[in-house]
């Protein structure tokens, strides 16, 4: 192992931009992930970035396993519209556009 490996990336321990409860997905930065705990404004949480996790979707869109999902910030939702949203992985399974959850595979990569 190299002698300044830190961690593997899998989760990272970030501060909350905001406050945020248990399993609530959140943009830091460039950093996207999953909140495994709650945490007040500013205290560190650690986020889950890689693995599949049920995510608040956009409806109005329906999904086909394997499209391209992004993260829309400002209605912190899913969505399948890249133009100003952020690359966060992949949907796992289809979803009807009427549908508020999706199951999104979260890759880890910092786009």
């Amino acid at each position: 192992m190299a002698k300044n490996y830190l961690q593997a990336g899998d989760s990272l321990t970030l501060p909350a931009p905001a406050a945020l409860v248990s399993g609530e997905a959140v943009l830091v930065g460039a950093i996207f992930g999953v909140a495994q705990v709650a945490a007040a404004s500013g205290d560190s949480v650690t986020l889950s970035r890689t693995g599949v996790f049920t995510l608040p979707k956009t409806t109005g869109q329906a999904w086909t396993a394997g499209v391209k999902v992004y993260w829309d910030a400002t209605n912190k939702l899913v969505t399948t519209t890249a133009s100003g949203n952020t690359l966060i992985g992949a949907a796992v399974e289809a979803k009807l556009a009427a549908d508020v959850t999706g199951s999104v595979l979260l890759d880890g990569s910092i786009r």
